[in-house]
């Protein structure tokens, strides 16, 4: 329930493995079930935003952060309406490391009266082990995890009572913060392993154990550039130094290391000796950046290494030989095409070795590592910036580091089968996992036939399943599944990866035909992918539309009178990347923090014409600036009122500019300019990058799929003696933001905690005081209400915040003068003491 006066937005997220397959997803608003549909992606973003801007109730689903691996529901709720939502999905829990991972993220940010955590498994080959853990689990709350495991069943409960969910005891914060994780695997053999059939589709699932190591020839390929320097490089070295440590001495390797140039360690394979493992570790520590980026030169030297050392007969013959790639940029030195690169490695590799490629942030061209991958047998996967990026390296390493198969080949009955998915595959590796769909075409088949054909490290093996077709059913039925045709909705989803995968190496027709086709099969099987997103929306009247939307509040130097607050006599609040700042009025910051409904503000007092930096990400090169204006005049001894009359927006990975007045906005990208006037609705969309113009009332400026702004136009009486038209700025969705973000508003889109304490009567009749502690500061706040334009841009919606005084020194880094910059799109002078 919001009980608030405003909207309230809602995220809540899932994490997996791939992309989340969507069977349902409905809302129960003021009584009425509205069900989700899936849409087009871009048509459902549009139809969202524009109801959030109107403060209707909406829910929008989707494919979001670490390359669809999580799965983010946002929900816009209108003043003083109830939502229950209903979330049900399918997820394809792909098998890594051997077992099968599912994480539910639990942050509820407050105690939650029925909170329930309730899963079941059933596995018909039986389930082998079953873990589970969770990294908010303390000692108190171990006992309250239940799990039961029976053969083919299990069972898992999670109840904490409102008690049991505090951080602390008589305190009113929630203690659940993290991820709920459940682990494991099922009997396995060496078998053909296990198949499901339900009307008319099948699905395979082929994983066997107990088989013994095919050698592998491994070159690492590493990246030393400039761009590497201190954490890449030290968390590359980390993880490489495991990596030696986990390698067979079967297996033979080589490093080539590259910036403008290349450097071979050794001049062929050589095999992982402990010796020769030492030497390596001595090689790696020595590692340094500096230079530009030369991707192709060493790249070909990897694959005449691997070509040398199969012709001279230094590798075994049944062996798999790969290249790792890891790098952090683009090419800059020597061939920089990237269209010749990839020409030229395909050629080079000749479809005899897997080419992994990994790219290290956010900076790199992932689209050209994920196409060269592709074309050369392999794939690309992404590494994140943060405190495990020597985790997520070492991980992928693992994944691919013990094969056991070579050229594995599915078949199945002969002409009783169609459009079957990918069935041939030129390794299986320990621990993972292949699985098959496609439909049955004989609908007289009696018994279902599988043969696998594949090469162990020393024979070709063979492997033939045969299960009579009402066996199988029998065996399905004995587990009534919530979604009764998974198999065919399994088909289309693999088919749905199969074509969007297959598009990224195709000419620009056959791109178009795949992506019509993968987004037929999303929208017809309701699935959210990469092209679609599901939309939930109630439809409400049409707010007021009034010309002159606002008049300018005039603001002293405190907030406006408080109501009366109740409170305990300590409380802990902190800012995080998932709440929301804005600045709007004269010109008035608000931050919202933990727990819900409370916030801290302050005012930045400077003269007309000043331009403050707001946000500047130097990682991801995102900048926005702020000018501020006056009244048209200043009455006598009355303080000089100012607001933000123009914002300047900064891309520089795009190379986008946007300035906004409240005349128009212009978007620069490159030399080319375009204007839109605040008269018109208007959208327009590049690569990664959005705006949705509505007229007369905001603009949404959206970034990825983890960055929204809403700049609120506020008009006055065009006569008015004193006041003009201004600007607010809204953070609605700062996810992609790195850590090292600036700027008076974002500093506070990475955590920082406050203490308040000894509130008090204030020096002013009828407001509070009370002592922060924050960044090792003490100040005196005051009690208050700031305004949030969002839903009603006339009047506004108080805000309850702790005021911090003398333009927020204490609270923001350094003085409020340090983020005074001297152009609309400068973000170079921004250095807070």
């Amino acid at each position: 329930m919001n009980q608030q006066r405003d909207r309230l937005g809602l995220r809540t997220m899932n994490r997996g493995y791939c992309i989340l397959i969507l069977c349902s997803n409905a809302r129960i608003i003021d009584g009425v079930v509205y069900v989700g549909v899936v849409k087009e992606k871009e048509v459902a973003k549009q139809q969202y935003q524009q109801a959030v801007a109107r403060g209707q109730t909406a829910g929008l689903v989707k494919v979001t952060g670490r390359k669809m691996e999580k799965f983010k529901v946002s929900v816009n709720i209108a003043a003083a309406k109830k939502v229950t939502f209903e979330l049900v999905y399918e997820e394809l829990l792909k098998r890594k490391l051997g077992k099968y991972e599912m994480v539910i993220r639990v942050k509820p940010e407050q105690l939650v009266q029925h909170f329930q955590i309730d899963v079941h498994l059933f596995e018909p080959q039986g389930i082998a082990f079953l873990d589970v853990n969770a990294t908010f689990l303390t000692n108190d709350l171990m006992p309250i995890v239940k799990k039961t495991l029976t053969g083919k069943k299990a069972h898992i409960s999670f109840t904490p009572t409102l008690d049991q969910q505090s951080a602390c005891t008589s305190c009113q914060n929630t203690g659940l913060d993290g991820d709920f994780i459940m682990t494991y695997d099922v009997d396995r053999d060496l078998s053909a392993g296990n198949i499901a059939i339900v009307n008319g589709y099948f699905v395979h699932h082929f994983g066997p154990a107990n088989l013994p190591r095919v050698p592998k020839n491994v070159v690492f390929v590493i990246d030393q550039s400039g761009s590497m320097m201190f954490t890449k490089m030290f968390q590359t070295k980390e993880a490489l130094h495991k990596i030696l440590d986990d390698l067979n001495t079967e297996d033979n390797f080589a490093f080539i290391s590259f910036s403008s140039s290349f450097r071979k360690w050794k001049n062929s394979l050589i095999r992982a000796t402990t010796a020769n493992v030492v030497e390596a570790h001595k090689y790696v520590s020595e590692l340094h950046a500096g230079g530009g980026t030369n991707i192709n030169d060493p790249l070909l030297e990897a694959a005449k290494l691997l070509d040398d050392a199969h012709n001279l007969g230094q590798v075994p013959e049944r062996s798999v030989s790969m290249i790792i790639l890891l790098t952090d940029g683009d090419p800059n030195s020597g061939e920089s095409n990237p269209t010749k690169i990839q020409s030229n490695v395909k050629y080079a590799i000749n479809n005899k070795y897997n080419l992994y490629c990994l790219g290290f942030g956010y900076d790199v061209k992932y689209s050209f590592l994920e196409k060269m991958s592709i074309e050369n047998s392999g794939i690309a996967r992404r590494i994140y910036e943060d405190s495990d990026a020597a985790l997520q390296l070492q991980g992928f390493y693992n994944e691919v580091a013990n094969p056991l198969l070579l050229n594995v080949e599915l078949q199945y009955s002969q002409n009783a089968v169609s459009d079957v998915t990918r069935s041939t595959f030129k390794q299986y590796y320990d621990g993972s996992e292949i699985v098959v769909a496609g439909r049955i075409a004989d609908n007289d088949l009696d018994m279902f036939v599988a043969d696998i054909r594949a090469q162990d490290a020393n024979s070709n093996i063979t492997m033939t399943y045969e299960v009579s077709m009402s066996e199988v059913d029998n065996i399905t039925q004995q587990q009534q599944y919530i979604f009764g045709d998974f198999t065919e909705r399994m088909w289309a989803y693999l088919t749905i990866q199969q074509l969007l995968q297959q598009r990224i190496s195709v000419g620009s027709e056959e791109k178009k035909l795949l992506t019509d086709r993968a987004r037929e099969l999303a929208l017809k099987y309701n699935f959210v992918t990469p092209l679609t997103s599901m939309i939930v929306t109630k439809p409400e009247e049409q707010m007021d539309q009034g010309e002159f939307l606002a008049e300018k509040p005039v603001e002293g130097d405190r907030p406006h009178q408080a109501q009366k607050y109740h409170s305990p006599s300590h409380s802990r609040i902190s800012a995080g990347s998932y709440h929301s700042t804005s600045v709007d009025s004269d010109p008035h910051f608000l931050i919202a923090m933990r727990p819900p409904n409370d916030a801290v503000c302050f005012n930045i007092d400077e003269k007309p014409g000043v331009i403050l930096n707001l946000v500047t990400d130097p990682v991801t090169g995102f900048v926005v600036n702020g000018e501020l204006i006056g009244d048209k005049k200043i009455e006598n001894n009355k303080k000089v009122n100012t607001y933000f009359g123009k914002f300047g927006l900064v891309y520089n990975k795009m190379e986008l500019r946007m300035e906004i007045t409240t005349q128009e906005i212009k978007l620069f990208h490159g030399a080319d300019i375009t204007r839109f006037p605040w008269s018109a609705t208007a959208t327009s969309t590049h690569a990664g990058f959005a705006i949705t113009i509505n007229k007369e009332r905001n603009l949404i400026v959206t970034m990825g799929v983890d960055v929204t702004f809403v700049i609120l136009l506020h008009r006055v009486w065009k006569n008015h003696p004193l006041h003009q038209d201004f600007l607010g700025f809204y953070t609605l969705d700062n996810h992609r933001f790195s850590s090292q973000t600036l700027g008076l508003l974002g500093q506070f889109y990475h955590p920082i905690d406050a203490e308040v304490f000894n509130i008090r009567p204030g020096f002013d009749q009828g407001k509070v005081d009370a002592t922060m502690f924050v960044k090792g500061h003490k100040l005196t706040v005051t009690r208050g209400n700031q305004k949030d334009y969002r839903l009603d841009p006339k009047h506004g919606t108080d805000v309850p915040c702790w005021f911090v005084h003398n333009s927020g020194k204490g609270f923001i880094d350094g003085n409020h003068t340090d983020y005074i910059v001297s152009t609309l799109f400068d973000p170079f002078n921004i250095k807070p003491a």
